[in-house]
């Protein structure tokens, strides 16, 4: 049972790595333009953007984009050491709670975000992004109830 507990807490833990580092630094070829939080121009991140459109708060973009990258890369370093895992999805969490959160409040992003920052463009991404906030917040959940900790002798 213990086994068990160790393999779906790294595989959990590797799907959440790869999806924060994804997000934050995108190591894949040719990222998209607008979806890379630490590389992208003051401006140019599409959910930030949005976010700071709809509030009206400027500094969400780009401070508060720098802040969430950050802690998702500590995030995703924490969830890397066996030892630390647990706080990282804790951490994890608490990031992953304010996205789902900003995604069902209309008001601050709504959960289909736009393709886009151009002036009439309606495209949105179908709420794929809103889909994957609540995948990686269960992934995180599960993630602090599976990991097994230290053995006690």
């Amino acid at each position: 049972m213990r086994m068990m507990r160790h393999v779906a807490s790294w595989a959990l833990a590797l799907f959440l790595i790869f999806m924060f580092v994804q997000a934050t630094i995108h190591p894949l070829p040719n990222p998209p333009s607008g979806s890379v939080k630490l590389f992208d121009q003051a401006g140019d991140n599409i959910v930030f953007a949005t976010i700071a459109k709809n509030t009206g708060y400027a500094i969400v973009e780009p401070t508060g984009r720098f802040v969430v990258a950050i802690a998702e890369l500590l995030a995703a370093l924490c969830l890397l050491l066996p030892w630390s895992r647990r706080f990282g999805g804790i951490l994890s969490f608490f990031v992953l709670a304010g996205a789902v959160t900003a995604h069902l409040l209309p008001s601050v992003l709504g959960r289909e975000v736009p393709l886009s920052l151009a002036v009439g463009e309606t495209a949105t991404d179908g709420g794929q992004l809103f889909a994957l906030a609540i995948a990686m917040l269960a992934a995180s959940m599960l993630l602090i109830v599976v990991h097994p900790g230290k053995q006690r002798s």
